[in-house]
C-alpha cells in the first residue's frame, strides 16, 4: 500500500479532538489524497486551517463517506451508533474514539503498542479505547510480558478536558464566577465521573477502565480496580498505580524496560523534583512515568506515577497511529484504495 494514497475524513472535526487529529495527521505526514471534515450541521461551514490549507466543515450524513478511505470518528458514541455503520458499507474502515464499539466482540480494541495484530480482525470498525485506559495499557503490557500481572489497583486524576470543550467551558466559567446547575462545581474541587447502570457505586469510566484492560490485554480475568476522579485541570490525565506481579521483581529492570519501550519515556528522580506532571506532558504523544518504587506491603509489587496528554495519546494520536498501522499492515479494504 505504500504507493497508495488515501481519502480520508474526520468526523467531530470542530471539537477538541477532532482538531487535534488534524495537527497529528500533518505532524505524521499522513498520505492522504483527499481530506473532508464533518460534522453536525451547526457547525457546517466552518473554516479551519490544516495542511496549509483551509477546509470547509461538511454536514456529517450517510451519504458523506462515499470514495472515503478511513474516517477518523470523535464526535460521540450516539453519532457513532448512527452513522459508522454507513461508513463501513460504502466501504470505508472507521477508527471510533467514542465508547460506542469499544466492548463489541467483533470490533478490535487497540493500543498500537500493544495489540497491533487485533487490527487484522477488524470488520469495518476499529475502536480508539478510553483515554485513562491507552496511557496505562502500553505499561501493563511491558511488565506483563516479563513478569506476569497478577492484580491491578488504579486512581486516576483526570483533567477536565475528558469532558470536552463543554468540560473546558464550564471550568474556564466558573473560575469568572459563572454559576452552573450542578450539585458539584469543578473549579477548586474534585469530581467523580457519571455513575455506571451496573453498580450504583461504581462510574462509567471505571466500568470501561476494567472491561477494556482486560479486553486490550486479553486477560479476561484480570483482577483489576479503577478509581476516577476528575481533576480542575484543562489537560493531561494522571494515574497513580499499584500493580502486583507473579514473578520476582527487580525495580532497576523495570525501570529499564519501561524506558526502553516504545511511546515510553521514564522520568524519576524525586530528590532533584523530576516526575511528569499533566502540565510538563501537554502537546507531547509519549506517556511518561515517574515515582517507580517498590511496594514494600506486598511481595513482588511496585507503585508507579504514568501521565499522558489525554487529548493526544490518549485520543487523536492513538487513532491517528491505528490509521498508519492500518496501512503498514497492508489492512485497508484495497479496492478503495486510490493511485
Amino acid at each position: 500500500m505504500q504507493n497508495k494514497t488515501l481519502n480520508i475524513a474526520v468526523v467531530g472535526a470542530t471539537g477538541l479532538v477532532g482538531r487535534t487529529m488534524l495537527k497529528v495527521l500533518e505532524e505524521r505526514n499522513f498520505p492522504f489524497s483527499e481530506l473532508k471534515l464533518l460534522a453536525s450541521v451547526r457547525s457546517v461551514g466552518t473554516k479551519i486551517q490544516a495542511f496549509r490549507k483551509e477546509y470547509i466543515v461538511e454536514e456529517l450524513t450517510d451519504n458523506s463517506f462515499e470514495n472515503i478511505d478511513i474516517a477518523l470518528f470523535s464526535a460521540g458514541g450516539g453519532t457513532s451508533l448512527q452513522f459508522a455503520p454507513a461508513a463501513v458499507k460504502a466501504g470505508c474502515i472507521v477508527i471510533d474514539n467514542s465508547s460506542a464499539w469499544r466492548m463489541d466482540s467483533e470490533v478490535p480494541l487497540i493500543v498500537p503498542e500493544v495489540n497491533p495484530e487485533d487490527i487484522k480482525l477488524h470488520k469495518g470498525i476499529i475502536a480508539n479505547p478510553n483515554c485513562s485506559t491507552i496511557q496505562l495499557m502500553p505499561v501493563l503490557d511491558v511488565l506483563h510480558k516479563r513478569y506476569t500481572l497478577k492484580r491491578v489497583i488504579c486512581s486516576t486524576y483526570q483533567s477536565i478536558s475528558g469532558a470536552g470543550q463543554a468540560g473546558v467551558d464550564r471550568l474556564l466559567g466558573e473560575l469568572e464566577g459563572n454559576k452552573y446547575d450542578s450539585k458539584h462545581q469543578i473549579a477548586f474541587n474534585t469530581m467523580f465521573h457519571a455513575v455506571s447502570t451496573s453498580d450504583e457505586n461504581t462510574s462509567e469510566e471505571e466500568l470501561k477502565m476494567v472491561n477494556e484492560t482486560r479486553k486490550i490485554l486479553h486477560i479476561d480475568n484480570l483482577p483489576v480496580s479503577y478509581t476516577c476522579v476528575r481533576l480542575p485541570i484543562l489537560g493531561g490525565h494522571a494515574e497513580s498505580v499499584n500493580i502486583e506481579l507473579e514473578n520476582e521483581i527487580n525495580i532497576e529492570d523495570i525501570r529499564k524496560l519501561l524506558d526502553n519501550a516504545d511511546g515510553i519515556e521514564v522520568a524519576d528522580n524525586l530528590k532533584q523534583e523530576v516526575y511528569p506532571t499533566p502540565q510538563s506532558v501537554n502537546g507531547k504523544d509519549n506517556i511518561f512515568i515517574g515515582r517507580i518504587r517498590r511496594d514494600l506491603s506486598a511481595r513482588n509489587a511496585c507503585n508507579l506515577w504514568v501521565v499522558a496528554d489525554n487529548i493526544r495519546k490518549g485520543a487523536a494520536t492513538n487513532a491517528v497511529q491505528i490509521a498508519l498501522k492500518l496501512i503498514e499492515l497492508d489492512n485497508l479494504n484495497t479496492n478503495r484504495a486510490h493511485q
